[in-house]
């Protein structure tokens, strides 16, 4: 029997997107934030943002790459801004306050219509609730479930920047199964991707995977093998997630 579900997070719990402007915020907020700190890039916010998004595209190849994650005080000094001759001392304090700014400035971040009462469903069936999200700042993920009001639904929200694992690397599925003290052929897991979402969670064997496309599904996706796992089912909301485990699995469906 499916006892637990397990969601991404951006993409799939948050409807999440970005564009040239959302890209300019992002500049203009981390510029703010070094230069109250001391720490002036001498140049102008375009001449910044390109080196800057430089060390961003040269660290997701590696942590893509490698499935691995760092953590803040490492990814910045290290890759984002390592065409700056900034002081590390200075910079390490206000590394954590970077990586959040960024995600919450490049990204615009909802939460997707309906999530609030797709978990109140799940929870009222019985299901056990939990979070798997790979994210470059320690705490924004956790930020922004209490700022949805959906902290509480979740038992354990394991992230890649803490476990230093990103997905589909097995070893974050299985962390988060220690946590909750779950079983695999128990579990349902729900994201946008399937390079990550899919196939992470089938290589451990996790019951069921199932997929909701977002902004980033394809550009996740581009150039993925189709000999891979497939999702077992694809949704278009998360109203019919819930429609859906209450078929494959009556035990936990509300009867009549």
């Amino acid at each position: 029997m499916l006892t637990t579900v397990l969601f991404d997070m951006g993409g799939t719990l948050e409807d999440i997107w970005y564009n040239k402007e959302t890209q300019q915020e992002a500049a203009r907020k981390l510029l703010e934030i070094l230069r109250d700190h001391g720490l002036d890039p001498g140049c102008p916010q375009e001449v910044f943002w390109e080196k800057l998004f430089s060390g961003v595209k040269a660290y997701k190849q590696w942590s893509e790459g490698n499935m691995l994650e760092k953590k803040p005080e490492e990814i910045w000094p290290d890759w984002y801004l390592r065409d700056f001759a900034f002081d590390r001392e200075q910079l390490l304090p206000i590394t954590e306050e970077l990586a959040n700014t960024y995600e919450v400035t490049f990204y615009h971040r909802e939460l997707r219509p309906d999530a609030r009462e797709m978990l109140q469903a799940l929870k009222n069936r019985g299901y056990r609730l939990g979070v798997i999200s790979n994210n470059a700042s320690l705490y924004n993920v956790f930020n922004m479930l209490e700022t949805y009001g959906i902290r509480s639904f979740m038992e354990d929200v394991t992230v890649s920047s803490v476990t230093g694992y990103r997905k589909p690397h097995p070893e974050i599925f299985r962390i988060s199964l220690r946590q909750m003290q779950a079983r695999p052929e128990e579990c349902v897991y729900v994201g946008d991707t399937v390079s990550r979402d899919i196939i992470g969670p089938k290589q451990v064997g996790f019951a069921k995977a199932v997929q909701i496309r977002s902004f980033l599904s394809e550009q996740k996706d581009v150039g993925l093998s189709r000999d891979v796992f497939q999702p077992d089912t694809v949704v278009r909301d998360l109203r019919d997630l819930v429609t859906w485990l209450d078929e494959i699995n009556p035990r936990l469906a509300p009867h009549p």
